[in-house]
């Protein structure tokens, strides 16, 4: 990749300082505020792959810790405190990449959080949403209530889903994408589980499946307004 990668923090109002980590390809065309998941940080090897990927299809990422994860705590942050934490993200990439298209979202909880944020009030700037497999329900406990929320959402929204999700029952996830009509897309990874790892038996990598993934957001991000 040509381009930098930057490692800096920002202030949470009324919450305290978490990292971030901006990777920004040289001619970036769009950034994308890509948060973690419950049980990861943002140097989590998954979330560094998704940043190289999309810094080689010229998207920046820019990364950052929930306030739990910066304190080592175990347990995730309550709803509110996400919600800030997002806003606060969504605002220190869009100073930090002016001119750029801005999306949002995330890896399972991050992405969940993301969508909360701005079904309550919208992210300024955020054109649209990227969920990198948005957990519908708990594992083996299919249900929709988590999605609720998502049809106060305005803009697009682009579900990547492994068709193996456990966290996703496709057959409770997509009558709610069919229900938000138009402006969300849902996009199956065959084979893949919630973080689109597939099986040997597939006939192809899990590298493979993730390329899939990004080819699909990177050219999601460009069809946007």
């Amino acid at each position: 990749m040509t381009g930098k990668t930057t490692e800096l923090k920002f202030d949470i109002e009324r919450i305290g300082t978490v990292s971030a980590i901006l990777t920004q390809p040289t001619h970036a065309r769009a950034c994308y505020v890509l948060a973690h998941g419950a049980g990861a940080d943002m140097r989590h090897s998954f979330m560094e792959k998704v940043a190289a990927g999309l810094a080689e299809r010229g998207i920046a990422t820019f990364r950052f810790n929930f306030p739990y994860m910066e304190a080592k705590k175990g347990r995730p942050d309550p709803p509110a405190i996400a919600h800030a934490s997002v806003r606060a993200a969504v605002a220190e990439a869009a100073r930090l990449c002016p001119g750029l298209k801005l999306v949002a979202g995330g890896k399972s909880f991050g992405g969940r959080m993301t969508s909360q944020a701005q079904s309550k009030s919208p992210l300024p700037d955020v054109k649209g949403l990227a969920f990198l497999g948005f957990p519908l329900h708990a594992a083996k406990k299919p249900s929709s209530e988590r999605a609720e929320h998502l049809a106060a959402i305005a803009i697009p929204m682009l579900f990547l889903q492994g068709t193996r999700d456990e966290l996703a029952d496709l057959a409770h996830l997509e009558p709610v994408i069919e229900r938000l009509g138009r402006k969300a897309t849902l996009h199956e990874v065959a084979g893949g589980d919630h973080s689109f790892a597939v099986l040997k038996k597939s006939g192809r990598s899990n590298d493979e499946a993730l390329n899939e993934v990004l080819d699909t957001l990177a050219a999601w991000i460009d069809a946007l307004a």
